[in-house]
């Protein structure tokens, strides 16, 4: 079969321009070819041949501090982008099927809009990287380029009838927003950084952090991508496997996961709670709300990748279930042609059993990005929180009289237990705070899912996981009684042993050793039936969390 851009079909009216050029469906799809061509004729020179970083005006031991104003918004609408243009080519193969030739102009713009967003996104990381903000120039052209095709092809689908039962349609306004969008990421950079139509550019200096030849954790200087794979961890990874490497290699943490500067975020967070009189707020009510201030915006972060993994996790069996009901169907049904060319809607698309395995991979792919990330910043955040309580901490001890020690007002069990024990805990519920908010939303979901595909035997699995919510409540309270009790004993031996050593002169004088050691071992005993206790239902809770995940493996 011969190809031809637009068709051989005979008598195709993929040709037809009697009633205008722009009322013509191939021509619109050419016309959206120059942009990308624009771009990659420009950029691959510079690319390949380009300046390097000798171009760089602030020479720095690491290339990956400097980012332009909108960095992250950028990377994420290019990965949208980048997602929409496979799915505008998924659709121009699949609608190309309906046809009796092979039609290029269906899917070939598609193609070079997908390198041309490879192209742009690896352009702007080696301008970022030299430090060359006169050649976002090309960008801006291309956005604007960009953006009035995909806009004039728009409004000539709104004007031959074609609308939202159409998926062409969709995928033509999406991309002419993400376009927009980009545009006016472009712009803002202009306005930011002043490198053009303005006398005195912004000058940007390095970080306080890179500055320092010790600082060797780059994740909040890399890129998006960098960031969401781990690439720059490769270094250390690398030698790591050639050789040990010891706390010189890693070099130090930068200035905002350091105890002291989250010590100073968590005081801040304590004087903001002061009432007009000067006086300080008490109870947990201060602490709590203390902590949300000072760490609540990374934690929302965390709980809001992690609703995203979840239900990404859903697509998962939909797609499967997709691609077993229609794998052995065959859709081929004519619809009337607009433009010359023939437009498919989101079922048909859907309908396929391809487009479905490649919806499969990357929701796969997002969700395992989601999640990694949602613990990532959950365990980022913990450790911070405990920096800072174990740093406020060490300071109320340093400022305590001497009297609170010696009269029994502060022991150095309940000190250890602050310090070592509470602090842990804390960063622990951070930790898992994700989790909590996150199981009702998969309980939820996943009843539905199962009364959509079993119908109404799904209900006996929501009423056995109703049944259950009261017993795990028991069993937390009952856990959580066990380790209170446990921290009692534990504070109440180390107090004991602590009296024994500080007077053992005393205790082989009148050989008091055995009494004492009694009455430690006597307390000893009790915090090990505690731990015991405590062990239990840990096993239980741990039995129903199997359980748990049992029966959402089966939704």
């Amino acid at each position: 079969m011969s190809l031809a851009f637009c068709g051989n079909d005979n008598n195709s009216a993929a040709y037809n321009v009697d009633t205008g050029v722009l009322n013509n469906g191939c021509f619109l799809d050419a016309l959206t070819v120059v942009p990308h061509v624009f771009l990659l004729f420009i950029t691959f020179p510079i690319l390949f041949i380009g300046w390097g970083s000798q171009s760089s005006k602030v020479h720095i031991h690491h290339s990956t501090w400097l980012h332009f104003p909108g960095h992250n918004l950028r990377w994420i609408l290019t990965f949208i982008l980048l997602f929409i243009i496979v799915c505008e080519i998924a659709e121009g193969i699949v609608s190309d099927g309906f046809n009796q030739s092979v039609h290029l102009h269906l899917y070939m713009p598609s193609c070079l809009a997908f390198m041309a967003a490879i192209t742009s996104i690896v352009f702007y990381h080696n301008i970022e990287t030299s430090n060359f903000p006169k050649l976002l120039m090309t960008l801006l052209i291309y956005w604007v380029l960009a953006f009035v095709s995909k806009t004039i092809k728009f409004f000539k689908y709104t004007e031959h009838g074609i609308g939202l039962r159409q998926l062409r349609f969709g995928i033509t306004g999406l991309l002419m927003l993400l376009y927009g969008l980009l545009l006016a990421v472009e712009i803002n950079v202009i306005l930011r950084r002043r490198y053009m139509c303005f006398a005195h550019p912004t000058e940007v200096k390095p970080p306080e952090d890179l500055q320092d030849l010790g600082v060797r954790f780059l994740q909040p200087f890399v890129n998006l991508l960098s960031k969401s794979t781990y690439w720059w961890m490769n270094t250390f990874i690398t030698a790591a496997h050639r050789r040990p490497i010891d706390l010189k290699v890693i070099g130090k943490l930068p200035i905002a996961m350091r105890a002291l500067t989250n010590y100073l975020k968590l005081s801040e967070a304590f004087e903001a709670q002061k009432r007009p009189q000067g006086t300080l707020l008490q109870g947990p009510k201060c602490i709590w709300t203390a902590l949300r201030q000072a760490f609540g915006r990374p934690l929302f972060l965390s709980i809001t990748y992690r609703f995203m993994a979840d239900l990404l996790g859903f697509a998962g069996p939909l797609c499967i279930s997709g691609i077993v009901h229609h794998l052995s169907k065959e859709n081929h049904t004519i619809q009337p042609p607009h433009l010359g060319i023939y437009f498919i809607s989101s079922q048909e698309f859907l309908a396929n059993a391809y487009v479905l395995a490649v919806l499969l991979f990357f929701a796969l792919l997002l969700q395992r990005t989601f999640l990694q990330a949602s613990y990532y910043v959950a365990i980022e955040t913990g450790i911070n929180l405990r920096g800072a309580i174990q740093t406020k901490i060490f300071n109320k001890i340093m400022h305590l009289c001497t009297a609170n020690m010696s009269m029994g007002g502060m022991t150095v069990g309940q000190i250890c237990n602050l310090v070592a024990v509470d602090t842990n805990q804390l960063m622990w519920f951070f930790f898992l705070c994700p989790n909590l908010f996150a199981m009702p939303v998969q309980i939820i979901v996943g009843v539905i899912l199962l009364y959509y595909l079993l119908g109404i035997s799904a209900l006996i699995g929501a009423t056995v996981i109703t049944l259950l919510a009261p017993v795990q409540y028991f069993v937390a309270t009952k856990l959580s009684d066990a380790q209170k009790s446990t921290l009692e004993y534990s504070s109440e031996r180390l107090k004991k042993t602590n009296e024994l050593l500080r007077g053992i002169k005393l205790l082989k004088l009148y050989a008091w050793e055995h009494i004492f050691c009694s009455s430690v071992e006597e307390t000893r005993r009790k915090e090990l039936t505690s731990l015991q206790t405590f062990a239990l239902y840990t096993s239980i809770s741990m039995c129903m969390y199997v359980y748990f995940k049992i029966v959402k493996g089966f939704c």
